[in-house]
């Protein structure tokens, strides 16, 4: 059983840094590279549907990597799970106070009521969002190593 887990848990783990791997270095790109307000528009629309999805696979992602730590505290490479589980917590922390408040208000823009700073609000959401990849890369890393 504590395979399965091990296995699941990395996996879930895995998906979550694709998929804001992806954001960063593939998405919001292409969005950033649209003409007129297009980019924005995807943007915004991304920050209403990924904001609704990622709060439970952070906290499912880190429930479940606090799970394996406890079940498997005898194991071999217990340790290295109980780091990945702290920078998951790093990365719930990190998402609630610096990028959860720009997302919430950029979700809500349109090209009618943009704010002036509109630019420098994605530009910083952009440099704290690779900073939680470059967290939830290292969490990532530990789980799979933790596994061999």
């Amino acid at each position: 059983m504590l395979n399965a887990l091990e296995v699941f848990t990395t996996v879930v783990v895995g998906l979550m840094v694709g998929v804001e791997f992806s954001v960063a270095f593939v998405i919001n790109p292409i969005l950033n590279g649209l003409p007129g307000d297009n980019g924005l528009r995807g943007r915004t629309h991304g920050a209403r549907m990924l904001g609704a999805v990622m709060p439970f696979w952070y906290i499912g992602s880190l429930v479940l990597s606090a799970v394996w730590a406890i079940a498997g505290w005898h194991h071999q490479g217990a340790g290295l799970v109980v780091i990945a589980a702290a920078l998951l917590i790093v990365s719930v922390i990190m998402s609630v106070v610096l990028l959860v408040p720009i997302n919430n208000r950029s979700k809500t823009w349109t090209t009618e009521n943009l704010p002036e700073d509109w630019k420098e609000q994605m530009s910083r959401w952009d440099g704290f969002h690779y900073v939680r990849i470059a967290v939830i890369i290292t969490a990532f890393a530990l789980l799979v190593s933790a596994l061999a």
